[in-house]
């Protein structure tokens, strides 16, 4: 009996993330885990026995485009151009944070340690995915020495947050990005 209730439980989950990622693509962060209960036909005390928290659901749904990120920071870690290759992958993670609807919210840092049954967060995947690329950056003085991972996705963020509602969001994160990285100076926005 215990193994079927294993295999109940490992098929309400993966139903219930199905459900979960075309509600968050439709609705963002603001996701109603009571639609997404209702949609996949179980009680809502399901849902968040499987997503205890908010953020635990958004970091589920966003684990793939995570994992992508993480893959792309290891593709760029030997480029020849580090500050190149770190702007790069930031450019990534603002566009997939745009394009994806609830990833950005997922990465916000509240001041709430992660959930401990989902103790792999977003945010630690990315700071640890970019970690190497800020790194050899800084060593080869193309940033800042004090500049950290989790600043840089902190300011993806908020221009990702900033532009969410705009008529074209990606276009209107991309060109805030542009300005960030090229800042004030009359550089205008950089190539990303």
């Amino acid at each position: 009996m215990p193994d079927r209730r294993r295999a109940d439980a490992r098929r309400n989950y993966a139903r219930i993330l199905a459900v979960a990622e075309e509600e968050v693509a439709a609705h963002g962060a603001d996701a109603s885990l009571e639609q997404i209960a209702r949609t996949t036909g179980v009680g809502s005390a399901t849902v968040r026995r499987h997503f205890p928290t908010r953020r635990a659901l958004l970091e589920a749904v966003s684990h793939k485009r995570i994992e992508a990120l993480r893959v792309r920071a290891q593709d760029l870690t030997g480029a020849a151009d580090s500050r190149g290759a770190l702007l790069e992958w930031l450019g990534d993670v603002v566009a997939y944070c745009a394009s994806a609807r609830g990833l950005a919210a997922a990465l916000v840092y509240d001041g709430v340690a992660p959930d401990p049954v989902h103790d792999n967060s977003c945010s630690a995947m990315l700071e640890e995915a970019g970690d190497p690329l800020l790194r050899r950056a800084v060593r080869d003085g193309a940033v800042a020495t004090g500049v950290t991972v989790a600043d840089l996705i902190t300011l993806a963020v908020g221009i990702v947050l900033a532009t969410e509602h705009h008529p074209d969001p990606t276009a209107a994160a991309d060109r805030l990005f542009g300005l960030a990285v090229a800042g004030l100076a009359g550089q205008g926005p950089a190539a990303t």
